[in-house]
């Protein structure tokens, strides 16, 4: 009888120990992560998206790709919900997507949002000069980044004190748009899609932002931080990407360029 209560004892330890072993085991994985959203820098993309609400989340994967139905390569994981990709470069797109993982190892399927971006190169601090005191400081070109003469071919714009008020003008082959008063230059997100100035020139205010529609078909945005009658200062930033369809898809007619200004008719 002793050995028969011994079988039933070590038959009890056991059973009470697959049990304990069956409730902490876990095969199920987390949620897909959502609300994943990015923002675009010089030669680097911010992701940002909502922390998942299980308790047991260890991290996340990052994921980009060429195409958003692509193959994706992991790229690094961080355990918070935020991920750096400084290895983007700039004029080229790249697709993102998430999955979670908990301490047991489980992972997520691939976040469903269409997330997408490009980075772009941007600028601060750059100032012009009134075309009519300095000529040759007075336009910029944002394909070459740099401050051009006003009447250079490839000045996408130029700026002007007209009778004590303060003007952006671009030539007739170029749309520009004042976009209101912004915290900072990348409030502005997408370019407008009508709206455009009919006299191709805007009014500058300190801390408006401005889009520009130029004539090789990318935009640009700047937004100005001091404006004197003599000269302009403003951050911007620039599209590599011709006909972006991030901002506006579209053609824009070719044709021969003039440099001449025309004189305001107010």
């Amino acid at each position: 009888m002793k050995a028969a209560h011994t079988v039933v004892i070590l038959v009890i330890v056991l059973l009470v120990g697959c049990q304990k072993f069956v409730d902490h085991d876990d095969f199920t994985p987390p949620e897909a992560p959502s609300g994943l959203y990015t923002e675009t820098g010089d030669n680097f993309i911010e992701l940002f998206w909502t922390e998942n609400p299980e308790s047991d989340i260890a991290g996340y994967n990052v994921f980009v790709s060429s195409t958003y139905s692509g193959r994706y390569e992991l790229i690094g994981s961080t355990r918070e919900s935020y991920f750096l990709d400084d290895g983007a470069r700039n004029g080229n797109t790249y697709y993102y997507a998430v999955t979670a993982f908990d301490y047991d190892g489980n992972e997520s399927e691939l976040s469903r949002d269409v997330v997408y971006d490009v980075p772009r190169p941007e600028g601060y601090g750059v100032v012009l000069d009134d075309f009519r005191r300095a000529p040759g400081t007075g336009g910029y070109d944002f394909s070459e980044y740099s401050v051009v003469p006003f009447n250079d071919l490839y000045a996408d714009m130029y700026f002007e004190n007209y009778n004590g008020e303060f003007y952006m003008n671009v030539r007739e082959d170029t749309d520009i748009q004042d976009m209101g008063p912004t915290q900072s230059i990348l409030d502005i997100r997408v370019a407008p899609s009508e709206g455009w100035s009919p006299t191709h020139d805007v009014r500058l205010r300190v801390g408006h932002t401005y889009v520009v529609w130029a004539w090789d078909d990318h935009y640009a945005k700047f937004r100005v931080t001091n404006v004197s009658p003599s000269r302009v200062v403003f951050d911007w930033t620039y599209q590599l990407q011709e006909s972006n369809p991030m901002l506006k898809g579209s053609s824009r007619k070719g044709g021969v360029r003039t440099t001449e200004h025309k004189d305001k008719v107010r």
